[in-house]
């Protein structure tokens, strides 16, 4: 399927979805809205991509919605605001219940809403170029689900303190690795090959396996502990007789790579 503005992309085991408004900072027009939801379907649907890696053209990662885009098509921004105010946003790979890993691959500047993706990634690396800001506040918006969603990897001094700063200060790669926002910090020429990498790394993995764990871990998030383990035990049994738990002690006893069933 053919995108005006995403690109979709398989290379291997991994597929790709990168946005691609380059001149207007890759931010959401109302096309893209539109695209993000079919372009995650598309992906997570094709047996032969196990991984998805979100990254950015040119030198924007994402800057959030196109205001003066939407703000001239009156149907995109009501519906954008429905979807706001009912907690339905069709956005990130979470919001689309996507259950392949996810890797964000931060090229540039990510700014606003452009946080709703490294917040509901699995894994985030970035370019040490790259910077992190949230100038909500500073244009008289208000800072919830990007800042929520990051108050999940990240101490909520660090999250308070770019939502309260706004777009007077920016994180630099480096300090968002520290802070445990994302997990790896490489060159900028260096980004998308380390990104297609780890990619590749994950996607040796049992498919099946992945799905049931990234479901139990996020289910963590909305649950207290007790619940937490209970749901997880559930997944867990699930897997039992599942063809690669076998697979996966054989092929290690055989030394060779393991042959996964797809889903």
């Amino acid at each position: 399927m053919s995108h005006e503005t995403l690109l979709v992309e398989r290379d291997g085991p991994v597929g790709w979805l990168t946005f691609n408004r380059p001149d207007a900072g890759n931010a959401m027009n109302a096309v893209m809205l539109r695209e993000l939801e079919d372009a995650w379907r598309e992906l997570d649907r094709d047996p032969a991509v196990r991984v998805i890696v979100n990254t950015g053209a040119g030198r924007a990662f994402q800057t959030g919605l196109d205001v003066v885009q939407l703000a001239s098509d009156k149907d995109a921004l009501r519906e954008q605001s429905r979807r706001t105010r009912d907690a339905e946003l069709k956005l990130t790979a979470w919001h689309n219940q996507v259950w392949k890993p996810v890797i964000a691959a931060v090229n540039g500047v990510c700014a606003g809403g452009g946080l709703h993706f490294v917040a509901d990634a699995d894994i985030v690396i970035a370019a040490s170029t790259a910077t992190f800001l949230d100038p909500h506040v500073s244009i008289g918006q208000v800072t919830a689900y990007e800042g929520i969603g990051l108050a999940r990897k990240s101490p909520m001094e660090a999250v308070l303190r770019m939502a309260l700063v706004g777009r007077y200060e920016r994180i630099t790669a480096e300090r968002a690795f520290q802070l445990g926002i994302l997990s790896e910090v490489v060159a900028p020429d260096e980004l998308r090959a380390a990104a297609q990498r780890l990619g590749e790394t994950v996607a040796r993995n049992s498919p099946a396996a992945m799905r049931a764990s990234k479901q139990a871990l996020w289910g963590a998030l909305e649950l207290g502990l007790t619940e937490a383990c209970r749901a997880g035990a559930q997944l867990l049994m699930d897997m039992w007789g599942h063809p690669d738990q076998t697979e996966g002690p054989l092929a290690f006893a055989e030394k060779r790579e393991p042959r996964w069933q797809e889903i």
